[in-house]
């Protein structure tokens, strides 16, 4: 992706998105099977977790919308606040797409990674559910190799 076209503050956000996991054991964080409800719990929480630590440092303050929602869904399943639609702020809907690929092509302790022709394919199909149609529409025009830099860091030589 070409982040230097990026909103500065919106660049600190995709950066830091998970900083909240800070907070989360890492025997949670690195478990390779499910998880229980109270560990999921702790999960849940790391979004709030970020926006915490980022609201307390001034040139951060315009990152925390993507830390706090890049986990709300379109239909208002996701968390922390269960918001739908256009109530999710438009650079966390970006960014749930990219993090969304990224979790899909990378290996997990609990399975392999997807191809990313697998990965879009997925995420087209939660079009309307989990992501905003247009920024779903946006990414399947997008040229191949710039969705390959998607996925770049996980090729190996």
């Amino acid at each position: 992706l070409h982040t230097d076209r990026l909103d500065p503050q919106l660049q600190y956000g995709f950066l830091l998105h998970d900083i909240g996991k800070l907070a989360v054991p890492d025997a949670v964080l690195c478990k390779p099977g499910a998880l229980t409800s109270d560990e999921w719990g702790m999960m849940r929480r790391h979004p709030g977790e970020g926006a915490r630590i980022l609201s307390s440092i001034p040139f951060l303050k315009g990152a925390v919308d993507v830390v706090l929602h890049h986990h709300e869904r379109w239909d208002g399943g996701g968390y922390p606040d269960g918001l739908t639609g256009d109530k999710i702020p438009v650079g966390a809907r970006l960014f749930s797409i990219a993090d969304t690929i990224d979790a899909m092509t990378s290996d997990r302790p609990y399975r392999s990674a997807l191809p990313l022709p697998a990965a879009i394919d997925e995420v087209v199909r939660l079009s309307g559910s989990q992501f905003d149609p247009a920024c779903v529409a946006t990414l399947t025009q997008m040229p191949e190799d710039a969705l390959l830099a998607l996925v770049e860091p996980h090729e190996t030589a």
